[in-house]
């Protein structure tokens, strides 16, 4: 894991599926925890999608608070 990585959870959004165009960080646990049972897709947005399941599973969302308030979010 990168720092960038944290900030690319508050700025990317799912490309496809039922929360298409959503904020991989404001996806919820339970649809996260299908990934990490199913299996999380290839490339980058596997890696972020499993990333985020980690910090969901381990109850760290509110570390991501302070990305989203951010430069690049107006802060």
């Amino acid at each position: 894991m990168q720092a960038a990585d944290l900030e690319k959870l508050v700025t990317r959004t799912m490309p496809y599926g039922k929360y298409k165009d959503r904020i991989l960080a404001d996806l919820p646990g339970h649809y996260l925890a299908w990934f990490a049972r199913a299996g999380f897709p290839p490339g980058e947005i596997g890696q972020l999608l499993a990333l985020m399941h980690e910090i969901d599973h381990n109850g760290l969302r509110p570390l991501l608070a302070p990305l989203r308030r951010g430069p690049w979010r107006g802060a």
